[in-house]
Order: structure tokens, then C-alpha cells, then sequence
């Protein structure tokens, strides 16, 4: 089998290789219920009750902008739970896993590729995803060019730069990198030259600005920075669209005492959207999201958790234990 090692830039607390599937818990977490997620520890030496709850959202877009559209939900949770809250803009995927791993956040978004590491190896325990009011919910992962690139179908990839975000994205490098060795037969570094823009509305950007002549994103990041006025319609083409994937799931670190993580949780599904800037934001999506729903990582991550199999994925975590 070919051989890819694909390591976590910067923060050197997973790798990605291709071997045998594990999903697998790191050894600091244990899931005597088989849900696949941490279980909230039996030694309450170990449960945190912090006076301030750090949350982030992935990091697929400009965090500033993000403060703000995030504001009145935050409120919303520092009055459920009786916590001052922060918000904290994380700058990278690997950045997020690696503050939750080491109990610097705890309450937090994570897009859907990024989900099995921050669940295996740092506690994660997601329990939401945002939704229309006909619950309906997900996104497309899309390749897009843009016009007079010369790539008007996905086979003329080959020979030039194809952009990506990050390693650890279902949909800005792990199922977009499937489809092109399995369906197409074009294989990275010998077809086609890699890059890696770091985030979703960079790789768009990138291509409206006739930076890169391909990118594999996701098409909610694309609906929301075309509504923003960040980049026109006209600017982009889509020559490959997939099948329906779960968007970011929120959740909380599973050491939180108990009380505090049922808290957490009320405050997701009692929250009014109407209104708000986290509404405005959001139901620019397609479906459009005015909600939060329940979900669980053991049922609604399968098609990824598929996916990462396919590629043969292992997740093996480092760091300090």
C-alpha cells in the first residue's frame, strides 16, 4: 500500500496514517457505555468546575468577525450556566484540539472533520449541530475553480495546484483527497501539486483571486462569504459536488462535573435565534440554520468515520498525558 504520513501541522499532537482503522480512545479516556465518546471521569478529584468557560468555533473563517456573530449566544450561556464566558479565537484546527486536550477550553465547535481527533484525543463530547426549522442540516463538500481557469471538469486537475485547507477537514482535504485517487486516479505529488491554505474562506478567496486554480471546500463557508459580500458568485465555478456530510457538532470537555455539562447543554437548546447575529449569520447556509438539534457522534459522524476508514486513517495521540 502506499505509504502518506499526514501530521497536524504545528501542534504535534496527532498523526494520520495509513494502517489499520482505530477508533480507540486515547489511553487517558475511558467509554464503559461504548458510545464512543470520554465518559465524565469517576474521580471527582478529577471534574472541573472553572469560573470562566472558554468556547471557540472551528476555525474556518475570520475569528473577529465571529466574536460578535457569537455574543448574544454566549450571554445566553454565561446566564445558564452562572459563568463568566470568553470566547477564544483559535487560529487552526490543531490549535483547538490541543487547548481542549490540555483543559484550556471547554466548551467548543468543531467542523466535522476535525470531530474524530477532538473526540479521541482530547475528551471532546459533542451533542449539537445546527439546523433548519424542518431539521434539515449538513453541507457539500464542493471543488471550485474559477472561470477561464482551463479546469472545467475534475480531470483537468491533473498537472496543476489543487488547494486545500487542513489535514485534519472531511471536507478541505479528507474526502475531496479520497475521491481523487479512488474515482479519478489522480494521486497527490505525482498528478497533482498539494497546497494547503489553512482555512475554508482562504482557500475560497484564493481561487476567486485566481490564486489557485482548485480547491476542495465546503459549500456553507462559500454560501455565507457570497451573502458577506467577501466574494462573488461570478467568481467561483463548481465542477464536483458530494453527498450531504454533518456539519460542525458542538460539545463540551468531558471532564466538566456533571451539573455544569447538563448546563452547557440547556443553554445550546433554550437559546431564541430569532434576531440575533448568530441567525443573520447562519441561515445564509444552505439548508439555512435557525437551530440547535440533538445529536450523537456515534451516529451522525458514521460517514466520516466511513471515509477515514476507506483512506485507512489511524489516529494516534500525543502529548502530555
Amino acid at each position: 500500500m502506499h505509504e502518506t504520513r499526514l501530521s497536524l501541522i504545528a501542534a504535534g499532537i496527532a498523526a494520520l496514517t495509513l494502517a489499520a482503522p482505530a477508533w480507540a480512545l486515547d489511553s487517558r479516556y475511558r467509554d464503559a457505555n461504548s458510545d464512543l465518546v470520554a465518559d465524565a471521569p469517576t474521580d471527582a478529584k478529577q471534574l472541573v468546575d472553572p469560573p470562566t468557560l472558554i468556547f471557540a468555533y472551528t476555525p474556518v473563517e475570520d475569528p473577529a468577525v465571529y466574536a460578535k456573530v457569537w455574543q448574544e449566544f454566549l450571554d445566553h450561556l454565561a446566564k445558564g450556566t452562572g459563568k463568566k464566558v470568553q470566547f477564544y479565537p483559535v487560529q487552526s484546527n490543531a490549535a483547538q484540539i490541543e487547548a481542549m486536550r490540555a483543559g484550556r477550553l471547554h466548551v467548543a465547535g468543531f467542523n466535522t472533520g476535525s470531530n474524530p481527533l477532538a473526540v479521541n484525543c482530547a475528551g471532546f463530547v459533542p451533542f449539537a449541530m445546527m439546523a433548519s426549522n424542518k431539521n434539515e442540516f449538513g453541507y457539500e463538500m464542493e471543488i471550485i475553480t474559477y472561470p477561464g481557469s482551463g479546469v472545467d471538469k475534475v480531470e483537468d486537475i491533473k498537472g496543476k495546484k489543487m488547494a486545500f485547507t487542513a489535514e485534519t477537514s472531511n471536507s478541505g482535504f479528507k474526502a475531496p483527497s479520497a475521491l481523487l485517487q479512488e474515482k479519478f486516479k489522480l494521486m497527490p505529488g505525482q498528478d497533482y501539486t498539494p497546497v494547503f491554505s489553512g482555512k475554508h474562506d482562504n482557500s475560497i478567496i484564493g481561487v476567486a483571486n485566481k490564486d489557485y486554480p482548485a480547491a476542495a471546500i465546503a459549500n456553507s463557508v462559500k454560501g455565507r462569504m457570497i451573502a458577506r459580500g467577501v466574494v462573488k458568485a461570478e467568481q467561483l465555478r463548481v465542477i464536483y459536488k458530494s453527498e450531504t456530510f454533518p456539519t460542525t457538532a458542538y460539545g463540551y470537555a468531558h471532564n466538566l462535573k456533571p451539573e455544569l455539562a447538563d448546563k452547557v447543554k440547556q443553554a445550546f437548546f433554550t437559546f431564541k435565534w430569532e434576531g440575533t447575529a448568530l441567525l443573520k449569520e447562519f441561515e445564509k447556509s444552505e439548508p439555512p440554520a435557525q437551530k440547535f438539534i440533538p445529536i450523537t457522534y456515534k451516529q451522525h459522524w458514521q460517514v466520516v468515520r466511513d471515509i477515514d476508514q476507506a483512506m485507512g486513517v489511524k489516529y494516534t495521540c500525543k502529548g502530555t498525558s
